[in-house]
């Protein structure tokens, strides 16, 4: 009984809790108590959201055909205008409310000309709290609309609609009279009768973000160039003047996801680009204020969902979507995302089941998945319906249960209809795609067994390497060295010429095999290249981890002759395109192997001295010297055409020990030399021979014969 007092008695020492304890926030005083629920967050991404939100207003007038131009500063006050050609927000007074259009769009919530589906088609701003949250976030927001021959002008302070006693410059720090009893809007000046248009200037209010928040002018540019591909005609101006050093952009593109794809690609493509489009309807039931009672009724409308959608493979592995509702970005997907997933899943399941035979697939190989079909894609999915269900006010994915049906239906039919094609250039294509997607299913099961094995080098790991590799004792994996050498005969001579404490060898048999124009299928039967993939352990493609690299270098080492420059491009190729992450972190090397060998007779008693030479050139040079200095020296001068030529000792002094040798590292130091690199390998490696005839042509008179083996 003891314990239930003191158990009620704690009871009672809680206060009461009753409906006086309820805050009913009204108007935009919600917003400004809670502006997390608007626009996410109060830091850069919340602030980049208010700017979203005034140029996404402008982005639906010349989605529907209104406008044709788009300005938007960046002030050094840090206030941001906006200004559009559109037809201007209505300035009349609205029926029932008695405030004028400007003054509801900025002043209260869930208004404007977005809901009843007479003003737009389809839009971005949905929820009509966009303009009004932006206005009571704003420490001052200032509107001018173009319209009816006038231009017509209001300005708020957080929210509230007054007058602002400016002087030259207008500041939120201007003394501000707010209306008391009647609002009114400012007649400022006079403008032809065909002009119209609405410009919005605001200055983030201090109390909502902090003073450190800025807008980010690269996520602007960015967002601009988007919507310019997306809204074909139309012309973005970007203009920053915060900095003393102006900087303006214009985007102007008069093609639509096809060349927004065709710009987002990452490399070089082995399919065209497709372009699917097409539509489906579904039934909704909305809520709508009926004029008699003014009340909401549910009606039950019929929704039509446009699919526009731009899709093509590249040789990488890379996935590249993006992904939009009416030009509005989705970063985190929504159904339209899962309809397209699910109709390309759907499509590429079926042609790959159709031509099973060829492509070697049994019932004992595991099922295509997702992430094997979309390794390498780029896709811009992009649909349009009146009134999507959004999940927040940050539109960042789209909750419509329809449309992942549709989309499913318009991109699975749309993809085996034009792959499915029995055009030779298409047949071709869709072959090359079907391999890639079985070869990414392959190594994806490869990858899955290689995580299997524990990544540090202990006896079991050692024990499930390839035979032939001789592994190093280090653990160390910064200071350890794998060496990929040239045939069995320079094996045994490295053998004894290396360091077995920090340095592996792993011998490869003469040319393996040209990735770049091998089909997948045949990449991953080839033994010395999964001999290589296994050795340097961090996978292949799209799921190689450069940090579970076995080795802190890899070095290949091949012969200094012609034959060798071959088997390190075939090599470079494969680390290129299957283990870029590695070549991009500067750690694989070509070793650089001597040419000549030159013995000079010491004098008197002196010792013979040994030089070594790189190039005919340095050759050349060298005897020069030594017969201006009268010093005789051994002839034949040797030629070392192989690493096997070399005893242990030559081979360790000139090309293995880090003391004295010479490495080149293969880099890629930025995008531009990534581009490089792609264009080179597909001249040098590729499948289209005429450019690589021609390559040589042009190049053959640059050819020094006396260096090429014969």
């Amino acid at each position: 009984m003891s314990g239930s007092r003191r158990v009620l008695a704690y009871y009672r020492t809680v206060p009461e809790y009753t409906a006086r304890h309820l805050s009913v926030l009204e108007g935009l005083e919600a917003v400004r108590k809670r502006p997390g629920m608007y626009i996410g967050s109060t830091d850069s991404r919340g602030l980049m959201h208010c700017l979203w939100e005034i140029i996404d207003n402008a982005v639906d007038e010349a989605l529907d055909g209104h406008a044709d131009r788009i300005g938007v500063t960046l002030l050094p006050d840090g206030s941001v205008a906006v200004a559009d050609n559109g037809r201007g927000i209505p300035v009349d007074e609205v029926p029932g409310v008695g405030l004028s259009g400007v003054e509801v769009v900025y002043t209260k919530l869930h208004a404007g000309g977005k809901f009843g589906g007479g003003s737009y088609a389809a839009s971005g701003g949905l929820h009509g709290v966009g303009a009004s949250v932006v206005n009571a976030l704003s420490q001052r927001l200032d509107v001018e609309v173009d319209r009816d021959g006038r231009t017509h002008r209001m300005t708020f302070r957080r929210g509230e609609p007054g007058r602002f006693a400016d002087g030259r410059t207008p500041s939120p720090e201007s003394e501000f009279t707010p209306f008391v009893t009647d609002s009114e809007l400012e007649i400022a000046g006079k403008v032809a009768k065909k002009k119209t248009g609405t410009r919005v200037r605001f200055w983030p209010d201090p109390q909502i973000f902090p003073s450190t928040t800025e807008m980010s002018i690269e996520a602007i540019l960015g967002r601009a160039k988007q919507t310019a591909f997306l809204v074909p005609g139309l012309t973005i101006v970007i203009r920053d003047e915060r900095t003393s050093d102006t900087l303006e952009e214009t985007f102007h593109y008069d093609g639509g996801v096809v060349d927004f794809v065709d710009d987002l690609a990452p490399d070089a493509a082995i399919t065209q680009t497709f372009h699917i489009e097409g539509s489906g309807t579904f039934v909704e039931t909305v809520q709508t204020l009926d004029k008699d009672t003014g009340h909401l009724v549910p009606i039950e409308t019929e929704r039509t969902c446009r699919v526009d959608v731009a899709l093509s493979w590249g040789q990488g592995y890379e996935t590249t979507m993006k992904s939009f509702v009416n030009i509005i970005a989705t970063p985190v997907g929504g159904t339209h995302v899962q309809g397209f997933e699910a109709g390309l899943s759907r499509a590429m399941r079926k042609l790959i089941e159709t031509n099973a035979r060829r492509l070697k697939i049994t019932a004992k190989d595991p099922k295509i998945e997702k992430e094997d079909i979309m390794a390498g894609l780029t896709a811009v999915v992009t649909v349009s319906l009146p009134e999507p269900q959004f999940e927040g006010q940050t539109k960042e994915i789209l909750g419509t249960g329809p449309v992942r049906g549709i989309v499913n239906k318009v991109i699975g039919d749309g993809l085996l209809e034009v792959l499915s094609s029995t055009k030779r250039s298409q047949r071709d294509e869709t072959n090359r795609l079907l391999e890639k997607i079985v070869a990414e299913m392959r190594a994806r099961v490869a990858a899955r067994m290689h995580k299997e094995i524990s990544r540090r080098k202990n006896a079991l790991e050692t024990s499930t390497m390839p035979a032939k590799l001789s592994d190093c004792r280090s653990e160390a994996v910064e200071n350890t060295e794998l060496f990929i050498v040239e045939g069995d005969s320079a094996l045994g001579t490295a053998k004894l010429a290396r360091n077995s404490e920090f340095q592996a060898l792993l011998p490869i048999r003469g040319k393996i095999l040209n990735v770049q124009k091998a089909s997948p299928a045949d990449i991953l039967r080839n033994q010395e290249v999964a001999a290589i993939i296994q050795v340097v352990g961090a996978g292949s493609g799209r799921t190689f981890d450069v940090d579970a690299a076995r080795y802190g270098k890899v070095i290949l080492m091949t012969d200094a002759d012609v034959d060798g420059a071959h088997i390190r491009t075939l090599l470079l190729t494969l680390f290129f395109r299957y283990m870029r992450p590695l070549v991009e972190a500067g750690r694989v090397y070509a070793a650089v192997p001597p040419l000549h060998r030159i013995d000079v007779i010491g004098r008197g008693k002196a010792k013979n001295e040994v030089h070594y030479t790189y190039s005919e050139a340095e050759l050349s040079a060298l005897l020069k010297k030594l017969e201006k200095q009268g010093r005789r020296y051994k002839e034949p001068i040797q030629r070392y055409k192989g690493l096997g030529e070399m005893d242990a000792d030559q081979l360790a002094e000139t090309t293995m020990d880090p003391e004295f040798r010479t490495l080149r590292r293969v880099s890629m130091a930025d995008e531009e030399a990534i581009r490089q690199a792609e264009t080179v390998f597909e001249l040098l490696m590729g499948n289209d021979v005429a450019p690589r005839k021609e390559f040589i042509v042009e190049g053959s008179e640059e050819v020094d014969r006396a260096r090429i083996d014969v």
